[in-house]
């Protein structure tokens, strides 16, 4: 006798990284999957990656101006060149105040039409939404880790996808492993 699947559950794939330019590539075909509202939530070390698979969303989304890291201010709105939606690209590291230093950004009056990712949003960020995309990006151990000795070990990434929230059931992220 078959169980009725959970559809609460979340949905998460997982992959590896090689390089930089596969990081982009990843946002890139993850900017495929995205719409006006969605929130994606960016975590891993310093120089995991978050900022270069920003960068792919923001081609892939096709949006206006170089995505750089918003460290120092905060927050940047790269506008669209198409139809698309905007790219806000918020890095929360230098904030320690959750939701109620974020809320001086309104960030839930730019959600509805905009693409909002947040790097270092985790505790920071979930109550602008029930839906999201987390993204952890960690440096590859155990089978996925490179060969000892391997010149480009440094890159080599496991990124888990998650989507959380009503949006992102039945979302098939098996593309993104490509």
């Amino acid at each position: 006798m078959s169980t009725p699947q959970d559809t609460s559950a979340p949905q998460a794939t997982q992959l590896t990284v090689k390089s930089a330019e596969d990081m982009r590539e990843l946002g890139r075909r993850l900017a495929a999957l995205l719409r006006p509202g969605d929130l994606v939530l960016l975590s891993g070390e310093l120089g995991a990656g978050k900022t270069t698979l920003t960068r792919g969303l923001g081609e892939g989304l096709g949006v206006r101006g170089a995505v750089t890291s918003p460290t120092f201010v905060i927050a940047r709105v790269h506008p669209p060149l198409g139809d698309g939606p905007a790219l806000v690209h918020v890095d929360a590291y230098r904030l320690s105040g959750g939701l109620d230093e974020m809320e001086d950004l309104d960030l839930d009056v730019s959600l509805p039409e905009s693409v909002i990712v947040v790097e270092w949003g985790d505790g920071k960020v979930e109550e602008l939404s029930e839906d999201r995309l987390r993204v952890v990006i960690e440096r590859a151990v155990g089978a996925d880790a490179p060969a000892e000795g391997d010149a480009d070990a440094d890159d080599v990434r496991s990124v888990t996808v998650t989507g959380v929230g009503a949006r992102w059931v039945g979302v098939d992220l098996s593309p993104l492993g490509r």
